[in-house]
Formats: C-alpha cells, structure tokens, sequence
C-alpha cells in the first residue's frame, strides 16, 4: 500500500512540475513581447524594467531562470520579490491575493460538495432500488430539471425569494467564519445549494445507472443466493463496487472548481478564485493569471492523487505495486 501511494506521490509531483514548466514557457519565453513590459504594467520606464528584469532573473539562461522561478513560486524570493510578482490592480503581491480570496472558494466548494455528494448518491440509490416507481420518475425528474436549470438564474432567484422576501439567509458577500461563524454559514447556505444542485442531479444519474448496472452481476445474484439481506446485498456489495466512477468524477469535479466556480461567485459577490480568474483576464493582469492557472493545476494534480488513493480502499482489484 505504501509502495503504491508512494508511486502515486512521484507522479503528481512530475505532473506539477510539468505545469509549471509549461506555464513558465507559456508566460516568458513565447515570442509575445518583453516579460518585463508585461508585468510592469501601464508606461513603465527604462529604469523599472531594468529592474524588473533583474527580480525576475530574465536576464540569464533559461535553465537558470526557471530555476528561480521555481523556488520563489514554492518558497518565495530572498530579496522580498514574490515568485508570482505584483497584481497591476493595487499592486500587491498574487501570493497575497490568492490566499485572500482562497478561503472563500473552498468554503464554497466544500459546502457543496458534502450537499451534492450526500444527496446525490442517496438520490440514485433510491430511484435505482425503487426502479420504475413513482419514487424513480420523481427522482430523474429532479435530475432533469437540475441539470436543465441556469446557476444564475437559480442564484438570482434563490437570492429574491429567500433572501429579498423570506429573510432567511444572509444574501450576498462573504463573512469569514472566524469573524462571525453564524453570518459566515447563513452567507453560504443558499450558494453551496445552488453550486450543489446541479451536480446532484448529476450524481443521482450516474449512482443509479452504475448500481442497476452493479446489480445485475453475478456476485449479486450469488450473495442473494446465500440468504444475505437486501439492504446488506446494496449497500455492502452493489454500492461500493459501483462508487469507483463517482470518486473519479467527484475528484475532477472539486479540483475544477477551484478556479471554475466563476457564476457561482459573480452571482452571489463572493470574489473568490473564480472571480479573481474572470476579473484578471479582463484588466489583462498577466500575474494574477498565471498565479491561478498554477493553482488550479496543482488543484486538480492533487484531487487526482487522491482518488488514486481511494481507489485502492474501494476497489480490491487495485494492484499496490
């Protein structure tokens, strides 16, 4: 076990290493105009480029510049330059930034994905037992109308009919939840639901076509056989073996978010990683960019290692070495 976690471990890290060699080529070294003159920003002078040139190591060979911007992406720059540089609007550093805005998007993707999560596979188990019913028309009609319906105008209306009329929720922005833990989750209710129900939906049609389809193997019928109970026979052979797709899908699902999340965020004005994304691509902030295409990539190399990882608690067909 330790061998294959070990394996898995050596792989993200060559994957996160080929990202930022790739971002690095993409963001210096493509024939776009002078990398000094793109982070300096509006009219720089000669002296700021010069000196940016020196910050960022432009100046020497390429094995030797990405060498720097390695180690000042992951530990910083002796010299107080951050690795990612300075955000045009405000001029303070990304790394700074990223991290202000970060909590957010997790505290967003989190809370939804233990709502969608819980839900949708409950959803699918249940219209999936009770095949052909009312139960599994209501269900996959839920599906339909989850995954049909727009997220902003599921926002904007959630916003007015409970937030506007009902004052049941906190409405828009966001609270940190060390400053006030009450407004923090009354502020993130109604998005983690919106975020949610999509998602829901679709998980409640992938959990039932996988356990109808789990269901109707062998090793089913051979477990009904010996007497086992049908609540033991779902839950214990026919959903695990049919959870292996839902932990890939909800590994990529979590690590896209991270910087994906943009209509969720723009609806309910929660500024997080999404809407920092969106924002810099459209006052052409060259830095803040490239901070969060790293970020994400790393987001989803990681989610990725994670469901190596459960596979092997899930699936015993998993070789450890």
């Amino acid at each position: 076990m330790l061998i294959y976690i070990a394996r898995r471990l050596i792989w993200t890290v060559v994957v996160i290493f080929a990202v930022v060699l790739i971002t690095f080529v993409v963001f210096f070294k493509l024939p776009a105009g002078d990398p000094a003159l793109r982070f300096a920003g509006r009219s720089p002078t000669t002296a700021e480029l010069k000196l940016i040139r020196h910050r960022l190591h432009i100046d020497k060979p390429f094995y030797i510049e990405f060498g720097y911007f390695t180690k000042s992406f992951f530990l910083g720059d002796s010299n107080g330059w951050p690795g990612l540089g300075y955000s045009y609007e405000g001029d303070v550093p990304v790394i700074q930034e990223i991290e202000q805005r970060a909590p957010r998007t997790l505290c967003l993707i989190g809370g939804a994905a233990v709502i969608w999560l819980v839900f949708g596979v409950a959803i699918g188990v249940l219209s999936a037992v009770k095949r052909r019913t009312l139960i599994d028309r209501f269900a996959m009609g839920f599906a339909l109308f989850g995954i049909s319906a727009p997220v902003f105008w599921l926002g904007l209306m959630g916003l007015y009919i409970f937030w506007k009329t009902l004052h049941w929720t906190g409405g828009s922005g966001y609270v940190a939840f060390t400053q006030n833990p009450a407004a923090w989750f009354s502020h993130l209710i109604l998005p983690w639901i919106v975020l949610a129900l999509l998602y829901m939906a679709v998980y409640a049609r992938l959990t039932r076509g996988n356990l109808l389809e789990t269901l109707g193997e062998d090793y089913i019928r051979t477990a009904r056989a010996k007497g086992l109970s049908e609540r033991r026979v779902i839950f214990r052979h026919g959903l695990r073996a049919s959870l292996t797709p839902i932990v890939t899908i909800f590994g990529l699902d979590v690590a896209l978010l991270v910087g994906g999340a943009v209509i969720t965020e723009s609806v309910f004005n929660l500024q997080g990683l999404g809407w920092l994304a969106i924002n810099s691509v459209f006052t052409q902030d060259l830095p803040t960019v490239l901070g969060v295409v790293l970020v994400g990539a790393a987001a989803v190399a990681i989610m990725n290692l994670l469901v190596d990882i459960a596979y092997a608690f899930l699936d015993p067909r998993v070789r450890y070495s």
